[in-house]
């Protein structure tokens, strides 16, 4: 069974992580299958299975429900759920959603958005023997905020701040963190200061791992126009199970993610 020590040891390897999005038990078994060590139940699935145009609308009940799913088709993957939209309002708040997730669901961690903002509650989380995975970079759950979906850490200022909250993290409990749309020169410094694995969603090779989600690799989602980061593994493949599988090879073997595939931003700042 993969356990956050197996995480760990992968990164002290240097043995890159994969994992991937899944919502039901069908699509967690064949990533268990094929080799993936996690898998996150994303308040994604608001977009690629409700259909709605953000994760906002979101319930912890939708992500209850769907991390149970998850569980009956994945008994050794380490099992990862998002707290969604306003379920980490406050300390207590966010105590009993992830109670929930992982006492109803059956997730090993809970993955929350925000950095300095959201110090307390990891702290409180972890107190309580919650594990949690942190998300800096792009937060989609902020997308009224931000108008749209957009690379994080561009400049300076914004790059120091998210190498800033990222450590913050790490110190207040954090034993995971994803990091999404940043330039890798930014993931790449993150990861090397963290003793926490560090999973990539269009941040580049240089981080502990990689994460996709099922629909945008299989080529299944209504994208006009895909983040540059998605590939379609199913081109050329002849089933499901074998694209999975050679995901899973290209993140191992740093085939995936390519320059082409990640934001590569010239920085000039004291962390990178």
């Amino acid at each position: 069974m993969i356990t956050i020590k197996t995480l760990n040891q992968l990164k002290e390897q240097g043995d890159k992580i994969c994992a991937l999005t899944s919502y039901d038990a069908s699509f967690a078994a064949i990533a268990e299958e094929s080799g993936v060590e996690v898998i996150l139940v994303g308040d994604s699935l608001g977009m690629v299975v409700q259909g709605h145009g953000s994760t906002v609308p979101v319930t912890i009940d939708d992500l209850v429900y769907h991390t149970a799913n998850v569980k009956r088709g994945a008994y050794n993957a380490f099992v990862v759920a998002d707290m969604p939209f306003m379920s980490d309002a406050s300390a207590e708040i966010a105590l009993l959603n992830a109670g929930r997730l992982m006492q109803e669901g059956g997730a090993q961690m809970v993955k929350l958005e925000g950095g300095t903002n959201k110090l307390a509650i990891v702290k409180h989380l972890t107190s309580y023997g919650v594990p949690v995975c942190g998300h800096l970079g792009l937060l989609p759950q902020s997308i009224h905020q931000l108008g749209s979906y957009q690379v994080q850490g561009k400049d300076p200022h914004q790059a120091e701040s998210i190498l800033e909250d990222a450590v913050a993290l790490e110190q207040a409990g954090a034993q995971l963190l994803v990091l999404e749309c940043v330039p890798s020169q930014l993931a790449n410094e993150i990861s090397l200061q963290l003793s926490i694995p560090v999973i990539g969603i269009g941040a580049g090779v240089e981080v502990d791992g990689q994460v996709l989600v099922v629909y945008d690799m299989l080529g299944l989602s209504d994208l006009n126009s895909p983040p540059r980061f998605v590939r379609n593994f199913l081109e050329g493949q002849d089933s499901i199970q074998s694209a999975i599988a050679s995901y899973v090879n290209a993140v191992k073997s740093e085939q995936y993610p390519t320059e082409a595939d990640s934001y590569l931003f010239v920085l000039d700042y004291a962390g990178c």
